[in-house]
């Protein structure tokens, strides 16, 4: 009897305050705003092709291009960009090690996308991350001009 008077706190705590989160659901969570910031950073109105889109988000920190749909931001649904992130977190409660997570997520990028949208969760395709070639240079103006 004694043993569950004991008990009986820790019990009504738990049940009271609901289940903490895992580290590993908060790393995800963490992830997924890297994730959202590389959405807010490829965010605009203007025309760029599924090259442009993808050098800009390969040179995001923390964010690994690992594929691109798509030609043109305007031309049918878009681009989609699908992104590898990482996100740690510490839970000194249910986890006594940092947990880190890699994730991937699907970047949606068109002059119909909102403001930091929700990227979608994805399956991590095989392979590296995808390489750019530098962005051309720019032509050169006639000095006189």
């Amino acid at each position: 009897m004694r043993r569950l008077l004991l008990l009986a706190p820790l019990l009504l705590f738990t049940v009271g305050c609901g289940v903490v989160p895992s580290s590993e659901d908060e790393a995800t969570d963490a992830a997924r705003e890297a994730a959202t910031h590389a959405g807010e950073v490829l965010y605009g109105q203007r025309p760029r092709t599924a090259e442009e889109v993808g050098r800009s988000a390969s040179g995001i920190d923390g964010v690994e291009v690992i594929r691109v749909t798509g030609t043109s931001t305007h031309d049918g649904d878009g681009i989609d960009v699908i992104v590898r992130t990482s996100g740690s977190a510490y839970n000194e409660w249910s986890d006594p090690q940092e947990v880190t997570v890699r994730r991937c997520f699907a970047v949606w990028v068109s002059p119909k996308s909102e403001w930091r949208e929700d990227p979608r969760d994805v399956d991590c395709p095989e392979g590296p991350p995808l390489t750019f070639a530098p962005p051309p240079e720019p032509p050169e103006l006639p000095y006189e001009k």
